[in-house]
């Protein structure tokens, strides 16, 4: 019995002819060696159709291309050798190559007293693209932390100040009354609201051998000063409350913060960075935006 032929559809030329700037697939499951971590991830592969009367494109060499992701490091020289396969094996159809993933690194967090710790999960994507303008490659990182708003603090403030003056008109100022009395629920009539924010940042990445996702993940975290933490104990939760009071920021503070890290960065050519604070005061939230490109 003879082999079959195997009928070749996207081969045909199409009868309504258009180029088009992106063809593929997404939402591929692949393995990820980021850093030396194993991540399910995410992908969106696709390449450009320039021939305008070509029927389609082979989606099945772009699959079949991802397989190499799993035995490797993942890194920009990696990202740029996988967009070159796509190309080159859609030599005639297509001149731009594009490839997103997306997952959550896991990282282990220490307590801020304690000997715990625990796991965060931080959700991120890359985007790489190979064009007429060359190799880019970007890189999309959330970070949640807690902000403590400075006007509910101030209010909060004075009202504490009010309820001292009315309980302790007229008398004496006995140290250890004193003390007790801020120690107590008549004391503190007020507390400053805080709520969990999300610092989202994108940089676009220059010529460097690495994806460096937890440098990017620190740098955030450690401007930022409250990031979200995972096991306590009573004394991380004391030591926590304490690194709020001191860190009291509004949205445009935390952007600023995170503008003048990034800046300082030779690794990055560009950003866009985006905080929410999701307010517990309001049932809308807080939003502030920066953006800064490097021209040489």
């Amino acid at each position: 019995m003879n082999a079959l032929t195997l009928p070749d559809i996207a081969a045909q030329s199409t009868t309504e002819p258009a180029s088009l700037d992106w063809v593929g697939m997404c939402d591929i499951a692949v393995p990820l060696l980021l850093e030396d971590q194993r991540i399910n991830a995410r992908a969106d592969a696709g390449v450009s159709l320039d021939d305008p009367g070509a029927r389609g494109i082979h989606m099945s060499r772009l699959y079949l291309a991802l397989g190499a992701l799993q035995h490797q490091r993942l890194t920009p020289a990696v990202l740029q050798g996988l967009l070159r396969q796509f190309l080159d094996s859609h030599q005639g159809l297509s001149s731009n190559a594009y490839l997103r993933l997306r997952g959550e690194a896991l990282l282990s967090r220490p307590a801020l007293v304690s000997p715990l710790s625990g796991w965060k999960a931080y959700p991120f994507e890359i985007d790489a693209r190979q064009d007429s303008w060359g190799f880019h490659v970007e890189l999309r990182l959330q970070v949640a932390y807690s902000s403590t708003c400075p006007c509910s603090a101030a209010l909060a403030r004075q009202l504490i100040q009010h309820r001292f003056k009315e309980d302790f008109a007229g008398k004496p100022l006995d140290p250890e009354a004193v003390l007790e009395w801020l120690g107590s629920s008549q004391g503190i009539v007020a507390t400053p609201h805080s709520q969990r924010s999300c610092a989202q940042i994108q940089v676009r990445l220059t010529a460097i051998n690495e994806l460096p996702l937890q440098r990017l993940i620190d740098l955030a975290e450690q401007t930022l000063g409250t990031a979200v933490q995972t096991a306590v104990k009573r004394a991380d939760e004391q030591a926590f409350a304490l690194a709020n009071g001191q860190n009291l920021m509004f949205c445009e503070d935390a952007a600023r913060r995170l503008d003048q890290a990034l800046r300082g960065e030779s690794w990055l050519d560009g950003f866009h960075l985006r905080v929410v604070h999701a307010e517990s005061l309001h049932a809308h939230d807080a939003v502030a935006e920066s953006r800064w490109t490097h021209y040489a």
